[in-house]
């Protein structure tokens, strides 16, 4: 008589040491279907009932159990995986199961003062430089922080309240801790000016903690474009919980814009100026200030 030959049956093993783009799982062939199983593995995918069409390992042959390796997944995403098993017929799978990869900052321990929020793919400050909470809402005035002038670091100038001078400095160090005033082009608080300021974790007076720095204008922009409006709005409804912590005026050193506009310096320099985040009620987008002016920073993770 003709024994009938079947696909192979199998089940799929719970997914185990799950990191950023690796993670384990397997499978359990429990009867090869009258035919040997030439090819086992498992398939992934981020749709799902994935198949061997998609990403998959290639684990041997036979029944019985095995094991497999996951690599090159994206961090923070979400997978459907199957066990997979094939004979002369055909290929059949196990039951799915689904995991989620670690996120990028998993595993960061944040400096002391601080939480790490996870935002555009980077990992970001979960406040601004001198803030002493979260954000609770756009107008917590408790989440604005310290006013820098760009380029400048932190030696007193960055208080809201700290004194004002018109002497320009002549060095990185202007050896006090006042708001250096400059009505006149191109604004900035020292005479001759530095481009090379603020750039990268060991840029020089560099503002945030050990192993984060200013965030350029490239990945302010990732991040406002990923916003879901346009506006002060989508920046506080973002991961950052950025507030309207408003500026410092270049030419008098008063505030302003404190609870309508948002100001966030970037370490990308535009000629004699320098690039911001600006955002109100209405509307987001990049903008060129005079390095005098004094804005919000917040850090991003090198």
């Amino acid at each position: 008589s003709f024994s009938t030959i079947n696909v192979p049956t199998l089940s799929t093993n719970s997914v185990s040491s799950i990191m950023g783009t690796t993670a384990v799982s397997g499978g359990n062939i429990t009867s090869d279907g009258g035919a040997t199983v030439t090819a086992r593995g498992v398939c992934w995918s981020i749709s799902q009932n994935p198949t061997i069409a998609n990403s998959h390992t290639t684990d041997g042959s036979g029944t019985g159990s095995f094991t497999s390796n996951m690599t090159g997944l994206s961090p923070g995403t979400s997978y459907y995986v199957r066990a997979y098993a094939t004979n002369s017929v055909g290929t059949s799978y196990g039951n799915q199961r689904n995991f989620t990869t670690v996120g990028p900052c998993y595993g960061i321990t944040p400096p002391t003062g601080y939480g790490i929020v996870e935002s555009s793919g980077k990992c970001w400050l979960d406040r601004n430089i001198g803030a002493s909470q979260v954000a609770t809402s756009s107008t917590d005035a408790a989440s604005y922080g310290d006013i820098y002038q760009w380029g400048r670091a932190a030696d007193g100038h960055e208080s809201r309240t700290s004194g004002t001078t018109a002497t320009l400095a002549t060095s990185d160090t202007p050896g006090h801790g006042d708001f250096i005033t400059n009505g006149s082009y191109p604004y900035d608080w020292r005479n001759s000016q530095n481009d090379n300021l603020w750039q990268g974790v060991s840029g020089t007076n560099n503002p945030c903690p050990n192993g984060y720095r200013l965030p350029t204008e490239a990945e302010w922009e990732a991040e406002r474009t990923s916003w879901s409006s346009n506006n002060a709005a989508g920046a506080f409804g973002s991961p950052l919980k950025l507030p309207v912590a408003g500026g410092r005026d270049f030419s008098s050193g008063s505030l302003g814009g404190v609870g309508s506009r948002g100001y966030y310096w970037s370490s990308t320099v535009d000629g004699a100026l320098s690039r911001s985040l600006y955002f109100t009620s209405s509307v987001a987008f990049e903008e060129c200030h005079g390095r005098a002016i004094g804005l919000s920073v917040r850090c991003i993770k090198n």
